[in-house]
């Protein structure tokens, strides 16, 4: 998938530093080409209950972030990943006190 188009799936309006930043994150991200097409397929799964996929500001990392206005929303988003994690064999990394994990890349 070109990166301009993976930006547009996310919510971003593609630009040269956006781009650069979508080809850190895919260098950065172990086997990123077996798990791109699930990536954006988790994103649309999260929509309802108010969580998303977004680019990092701090790393070179996909986030996931959960934002779901109710306990029972958070928690069926995170039961989402979850899943999504063990089904795709995709290592994420849920941050300490936040509602973040970083997609870190595949695991065989």
């Amino acid at each position: 998938m070109q990166n301009d188009a993976m930006l547009t799936q996310l919510g971003y309006v593609p630009n040269e530093a956006l781009i650069k930043q979508i080809e850190r994150i895919q260098k950065n991200t172990h086997g990123y080409e077996k798990i791109e097409k699930h990536i954006l397929d988790l994103n649309d799964h999260l929509k309802v209950n108010n969580a998303y996929v977004a680019l990092s500001n701090s790393k070179d990392y996909f986030k996931i972030k959960v934002e779901s206005p109710t306990p029972e929303l958070a928690e069926e988003a995170h039961e989402k990943i979850r899943h999504f994690s063990e089904k795709f064999k995709v290592k994420i990394e849920k941050l300490p006190k936040k509602e973040t994990y970083y997609i870190l890349g595949y695991e065989h």
